[in-house]
């Protein structure tokens, strides 16, 4: 076989390990999503993708594929844990919706689906011959399963918390258990019963481990500390501390002389077994480290972390040898495959990863900038602003989808920018407790807003730009000018975390949604409250104004949208969702509310005087969900996992829509209404409430 052809194969495995499972769902999509989302390199997007005539801009992808495989979907909670079976064909994962799965890693189709714990999964793990997984649960059990059957065949009880690890000793006769009772407990697998129990740390025991010849155990605790115990006699050999902060991780290398610990404190350290000292300390991760592992040469460590990466490190220098990137939240656990040459990441953005250790570096747009918590359009289209955890903002050119600018100087997470009326400034609200004003058209920071004692959520220009209203964890809303960057009204009134604040068409009024249950109107000339309005029974997530300015629209996660008269301060409508709404915005009539979670239709006798108007419908309205885009409320395009909605903004003049991801990625995609097949032209029903994540694209009435 020549090299083409190689690569041709090589392509082809990629292209459908990447694809398995749309393939498996909507087969026609390999046409659409599957070449979109491929590799520009690659001979399968050159020779195939033709011009897809209702997609009139494509999404920037990699250049060549990267180190992720494939995506195991499936779970409907939280990944807590993933392992690979000793010959390497199986991987078990454990999750926050109470199951154990079984895959297959040739194909990344699951095998199987072991049920009876009665709630979440902390940990899962095979026996050295395969036939057994034995997993920890926060139902206070351990529980043995039967790889080939799926069926349970012991349930370990004696634990009063939570199990947060199991293992399997080295012969597999023994299975070892961590709790948050503070103790490790050995099991006999064979009659399930107890047959000891470790006591000595002052803490929760998050993670256990036998040593290879089984002689030892391993154990890190929230205490800081890593004991290890003699299985034998249940006594203490060894104590190693030098963590900062609770330990969640611990594990022996192959030879038994080391163990490396993952901590809270964002390291990894390595230590010598015979002597208890700290051998290397490895630094990098910018969060939490929840797992650490080592390669089956014991000459790497993979680490997973709360910042969304896994990263590999050479034991024997202590250097990271590469970062696996595109999970889109905490990474929970990562293990190498028996041969070395994979690594399974566990997440709790709910997937399973299979990573190449010898492919490099996942390749991807954007590479390196972390969640995107918020995008908008400027008011003229021509740019978009993205706010990220990486402590950035970033501006792109929306015609070509190229990044034209990166503000720099916010010291923490940028949760929220803003462009002014004008587009001349943005406005970024950070966790640094700052509001920051930025020169669009020179990138430099011509602002400082201080004076919050506590994170800031979101910011917001006046309808004329000469104020900016900002929302913060200190319960406030404050009023900045932003000609001369000072406060000019601190609006106290909440008991609990302020969420976000808005305006009202005439700047006259604000409203601010909080954690205290209630939306809260202030009067901007006096700063003074003017309004409570109180019905809502959970934190309130955002609150809009109506056009004409005599309505807000509220938002809770108690499900459900409030309509207020802000005259009488009463409520008029209530509509239930399926979701917790985060943002939305009435429609120019006024008939509806465009929401994260779908487009709602209101009475319309609220708006047309009491003559109620014909139902309208949406003959042309484009919707990101969690994995689509749907036109009319039919799939439309497929979102592989690291281009799925973290938020998002629409342009509907250029027809475009923009997502910003939470593995970091801002995406552009825009589409022709006259070119798409004439089956999702038909117009849709006029109340569309929809569950889960998402935010409405374009709609045309």
């Amino acid at each position: 076989m020549g090299d083409y052809d190689a690569g041709l194969v090589y392509d082809a495995k990629r292209f459908v390990l990447h694809m398995r499972s749309i393939i498996e769902i909507a087969p026609l999509q390999v046409y659409y999503s599957g070449l979109l989302f491929t590799p520009v390199s690659s001979p399968i997007r050159v020779g195939y993708l033709k011009n897809i005539p209702w997609v009139t801009m494509e999404p920037k992808v990699a250049d060549v594929w990267g180190s992720l495989i494939q995506t195991l979907e499936g779970h409907t909670g939280a990944v807590t844990s993933v392992v690979f079976s000793p010959d390497g064909k199986l991987v078990a994962s454990g999750s926050c919706d109470k199951t154990v799965r079984l895959w297959d890693t040739s194909t990344g189709k699951q095998y199987g689906v072991l049920e009876g714990h009665t709630n979440w999964v902390n940990s899962a793990v095979f026996s050295p011959d395969g036939k057994l997984v034995a997993s920890g649960s926060w139902d206070k059990t351990v529980r043995l399963w039967d790889t080939s059957t799926g069926k349970q065949c012991g349930v370990l009880e004696g634990h009063t918390e939570s199990v947060n690890s199991a293992v399997f000793s080295p012969n597999g006769k023994l299975v070892a258990s961590a709790s948050a009772d503070k103790t490790v407990r050995l099991w006999d697998t064979s009659t399930g019963k107890q047959y000891g129990v470790f006591e000595g740390h002052t803490n929760f025991v998050t993670s256990v481990v036998f040593s290879p010849d089984g002689n030892l155990v391993a154990s890190g605790s929230w205490d800081k500390t890593v004991i290890l115990w003699d299985t034998s006699t249940g006594k203490q050999c060894g104590v190693l501390e030098g963590h900062t902060n609770s330990v969640n991780s611990a594990v022996f290398s192959p030879d038994g002389k080391l163990v490396a610990s993952g901590s809270l404190d964002q390291t990894v350290r390595l230590w010598d077994t015979s002597t208890g000292k700290q051998y290397g300390v490895l630094e990098g991760h910018t969060d939490f480290v929840n797992s650490a592992v080592f390669s089956p040469d014991g000459k790497l460590v993979a680490s997973g972390s709360w910042d969304q990466t896994v990263r590999l490190w050479d034991t024997s220098t202590g250097k990271q040898y590469g970062v696996l990137e595109g999970h889109t939240d905490f990474v929970n656990s990562a293990v190498f495959s028996p041969d070395g040459k994979l690594v399974a990441s566990a997440s709790l953005d709910k997937t399973v990863r299979l990573w190449s250790t010898s492919a490099g570096k996942q390749c991807g747009v954007l590479r390196g900038y972390t969640n995107v918590n918020s995008v908008v359009f400027s008011p003229n289209g021509k740019l978009v602003a993205s706010a990220s955890t990486n402590k950035t903002v970033r501006l792109w050119d929306t015609s070509t989808g190229k990044q034209c600018g990166v503000l720099k100087g916010h010291t923490s997470n940028v949760k929220s920018a803003v462009f002014s009326p004008d587009g001349k400034l943005v406005a970024s609200g950070s966790w640094d407790q700052t509001v920051r004003l930025w020169d669009t058209s020179t990138g430099k920071q011509c602002g400082v807003l201080e004076g919050h004692t506590n994170l800031v959520n979101s910011a917001v220009f006046s309808p004329d730009g000469k104020l900016v209203a900002s929302a913060s964890w200190d319960q406030t809303v404050r009023l900045w000018d932003t000609s001369t960057g000072k406060q000019c009204g601190v609006l106290e009134g909440h008991t609990n975390v302020v969420n976000s604040a808005v305006f009202s068409p005439d700047g006259k009024l604000v409203a601010s949604a909080s954690l205290d249950k209630t939306v809260r109107l202030w009067d901007t000339s006096t700063g003074k409250q003017c309004g409570v309005l109180e019905g809502h029974t959970n934190p309130v997530t955002s609150a809009v104004f109506s056009s004409n300015g005599k309505l807000v629209a509220s938002a809770s996660w108690d499900k459900t949208v409030r309509l207020w008269d802000i005259t009488t301060k009463t409520t008029i409508e209530i509509i239930e969702t399926h979701g917790s709404i985060k943002t939305m915005k009435f429609s120019n009539d006024g008939m509806h509310l465009h929401t994260s979670c779908g487009i709602l239709q209101l009475k319309s006798s609220l708006h047309s005087g009491g003559n109620r108007a014909l139902p309208h419908t949406l003959t042309h309205s484009l919707y990101v969900t969690d994995q689509w885009i749907t036109c009319n409320m039919k799939k439309l395009l497929w979102l592989p996992a690291d281009y799925r909605l973290s938020c998002g903004a629409l342009n509907d003049s250029a027809n475009l829509i923009v997502i910003g991801s939470g593995c970091g990625r801002v995406i552009f995609i825009s589409f022709d209404f006259t070119a798409l097949p004439p089956a999702y032209l038909q117009p849709s029903v006029p109340v569309i409430p929809v569950a889960g994540k998402g935010f409405l694209g374009l709609v045309r009435y």
